[in-house]
């Protein structure tokens, strides 16, 4: 069995449509995959109609912040519409638009030609982010490709045009999922900016009802992977394992890092029953 637990679309900033992204799903050979675009279900109907031979894990992953740094949490089989947990998704969506008008402007007074309209056309009804801001840079010229963005001198954290936004303390994403019927996992915990995430911060979102680590992640190096295995077993937490393929923007990795049948198992045993 493969599953591919964390995969982007055109709802948020992957490069193509929900429908798309399972028919690539079906030719990789892929059993299951989780759609988990950044703080939205929007793609999900989507995704289903056009599943075919693939599962659909219903995935999000939801931004959270952590002592001041960007974290991000994976999220499945919950209640989208849960109020709680609806009502922070729209503020986090409402604050991602005012950020990256921000950062448009901050970008322009470098001296890069972008406007928010530019990024706008490029998110179309997707949840706005910073790849649709680096797609705009590389279409203006500015730099070779929307990768290069992502550094001190642009958008990357604390980078020259760089802007904070509304993120859930984790522990708070933890419990509205929980309460919504489903599961979380943190996202790819030793992967380039998140490499700061200590194995006691982890313990501790452990011991509030975190389900699921990330280990399998084409970011993490193999040696991070042993570690994070290990970390996983002593924590009793599952080890999932996802592409984070956004299309184009990452060569479409779709199925290159998946989650053992095992542990997708053990994942949807822990889901919580209906009181």
């Amino acid at each position: 069995m493969r599953a591919d637990l964390h995969v982007h679309s055109t709802a948020s900033d992957g490069t193509d449509p929900p429908a798309e992204v399972m028919r690539r799903a079906a030719r990789a050979g892929l059993d299951v995959v989780a759609l988990t675009d950044h703080d939205t279900v929007a793609g999900h109907a989507e995704a289903r109609a056009a599943a075919g031979p693939v599962a659909l894990l219903p995935g999000m992953e939801l931004s959270c912040r952590l002592d001041g740094r960007s974290l991000h949490m994976l999220a499945y089989l919950f209640d989208a519409d849960q109020p709680e947990l609806a009502a922070e998704l729209t503020r986090i969506r409402d604050d991602r638009v005012l950020r990256a008008r921000a950062m448009v402007d901050k970008i322009a007074g470098l001296g890069v030609d972008v406007s928010w309209e530019q990024v706008a056309a490029i998110a179309g009804q997707a949840v706005v982010g910073r790849p649709h801001i680096a797609r705009a840079m590389a279409d203006s010229g500015a730099i070779a490709s929307p990768r290069e963005a992502f550094t001190r001198d642009w958008i990357a954290d604390g980078g020259r045009a760089y802007v904070g936004r509304y993120a859930l303390d984790p522990v708070r994403a933890i419990d509205l999922v929980r309460a919504a019927g489903g599961v979380t996992a943190l996202a790819h915990p030793r992967a380039g900016r998140d490499t700061w995430v200590t194995n006691e911060q982890i313990a501790r979102l452990a011991a509030v009802g975190l389900v699921g680590l990330e280990v399998f992640h084409p970011d993490q190096s193999e040696a991070e992977r042993a570690r994070l295995i290990a970390l996983a077993h002593d924590l009793a937490l599952v080890p999932t394992g996802g592409s984070d393929d956004h299309g184009s923007l990452t060569d479409y990795r779709l199925g290159g890092e998946t989650t053992s049948g095992e542990a997708y198992q053990d994942l949807l045993s822990r889901v919580p029953r209906p009181a």
